[in-house]
């Protein structure tokens, strides 16, 4: 639809093609500017770095992930902090050959560019034929790998490149009035506010991997994300 002009037109002027063409190639110029992460970016002399401890009772020395950063376009409003590589070390390296290879994959997946999200769910998927094992608060951890993917996430976020994992309003409501319920049928002082609240009974959520699911007028209801078998 033609935009309708209500004022009186003073002056006009004809873009030429020459200046279209150069408007064009300055617009090339500008995005042409900005860095993007690929391989060939050069590892700068200092990078950011977070370090991340995991205790598993899968051994007596604590396993430490450090992910460093790459600043991209800095000053810029296309600023963007990617990962650019992983460490992980442990006083136990029993496990050193496919560390080491873990490792030097997840940095090549990183440097590559694109989405390197997808990792967290792939790691996150690996199952310990042993058996898994919870962390404090409740959270199952079905392998050693897993956790190392879960500390990937929790970086990816604090970065921002993954959405926290939130409630929206109307769930978070249910929720609410879940805890409510629970903590009127036992008579509890107060409800359960965080996952080191939940009853010891409590059993794991296949939804959320908390061990905060009750059995509440006959269905398993999890006081954690609210899910429900009865909808």
């Amino acid at each position: 639809m033609p935009k309708i002009i209500n004022q009186k037109i003073m002056s006009y002027q004809v873009k030429s093609s020459d200046s279209k063409e150069q408007d064009q190639k300055q617009q090339k110029s500008d995005t042409s500017n900005i860095v993007h992460m690929h391989e060939s970016v050069k590892r700068p002399e200092m990078l950011l770095g977070s370090t991340y401890k995991i205790k598993t009772p899968l051994s007596d020395h604590a396993l430490y992930v450090t992910i460093n950063d790459i600043v991209l376009n800095q000053g810029t409003e296309h600023e963007l902090r990617r990962p650019f590589e992983i460490f992980i070390n442990s006083k136990n390296m029993d496990h050193f050959q496919w560390v080491v290879a873990l490792t030097r994959v997840i940095s090549a997946v990183f440097r590559k560019g694109g989405d390197c999200t997808f990792l967290t769910e792939e790691l996150k998927a690996v199952f310990d034929p042993k058996g898994g094992y919870f962390k404090p608060g409740g959270k199952f951890m079905p392998s050693l790998v897993a956790e190392i993917g879960d500390a990937i996430e929790s970086h990816l976020k604090m970065i921002g490149l993954l959405k926290e994992d939130s409630l929206d309003e109307h769930q978070q409501l249910l929720v609410n009035q879940k805890r409510a319920e629970y903590e009127a049928l036992h008579h509890q002082g107060t409800s359960p506010k965080s996952s080191a609240d939940f009853p010891d009974s409590a059993q794991m959520c296949v939804k959320c991997m908390t061990k905060a699911s009750i059995l509440m007028d006959g269905c398993r209801t999890c006081l954690n994300c609210g899910d429900s078998k009865c909808g």
